[in-house]
């Protein structure tokens, strides 16, 4: 464990995950393991944080297909706690580029927004989302990002930065006439207008 905290390039840190059978280990040696890297010093770089929360919860999360265990859970939060901002960039990332329905991976994605990432975090998913097509099964992770905003804005009077706001509104107007029909749109927008209200003209 002590070489997680040394700087090993990306083939040397894989192939020990791959050693170790990370990503096919059982679930409750999952959480000693995140425990574990947790207490690291020093912290994990970002690149091998990146490398780990790939080989510890992609198959893992992209495979759900019901709520995932208490102890997944809690594996995903501790590691997410501390090293969101990689676990967003490989994870959440890979999450949004599946096709289909991925209502456990939404409903995932949903809770760790509204209470486990840090802010910067939540900003990185909503650009995220932002960046690939909208659909209906991603309303719900922007209605949590919005808020977990208002619940701890970036500044007083700003629920988000102007950059990502002006982004937001300018998506949702174009999927307007798209989602004509959606009642989770029409709540989306509601939301927007209210929490954003000093921002939006």
């Amino acid at each position: 464990l002590s070489l997680m905290s040394h700087p090993l390039c990306h083939p040397q840190l894989e192939g020990l995950c791959s050693f170790l059978q990370l990503s096919t280990c059982p679930e409750p040696l999952l959480v000693r393991f995140c425990s574990w890297l947790l207490a690291l010093s020093p912290d994990l770089s970002y690149t091998s944080a990146a490398v780990l929360a790939e080989q510890l919860f992609l198959r893992r999360v992209l495979s759900l297909t019901q709520p995932p265990s208490r102890h997944l859970m809690a594996a995903l939060t501790s590691f997410c706690s501390k090293y969101s901002h990689p676990f967003c960039r490989v994870l959440l990332a890979a999450v949004l580029q599946e096709p289909g329905e991925g209502a456990e991976q939404t409903k995932l994605m949903c809770e760790l927004v509204e209470e486990c990432l840090e802010p910067h975090s939540v900003q990185l998913v909503l650009s995220q989302v932002l960046e690939v097509p909208l659909s209906e099964r991603l309303l719900p992770v922007l209605q949590a990002v919005l808020g977990r905003q208002v619940r701890a804005p970036p500044c007083p009077t700003e629920v988000l930065p102007p950059e990502l706001l002006d982004l937001l509104v300018l998506t949702l107007c174009q999927q307007a006439p798209a989602f004509a029909t959606s009642l989770g749109f029409a709540k989306l927008v509601t939301a927007v207008l209210t929490a954003c209200q000093s921002q939006v003209s």
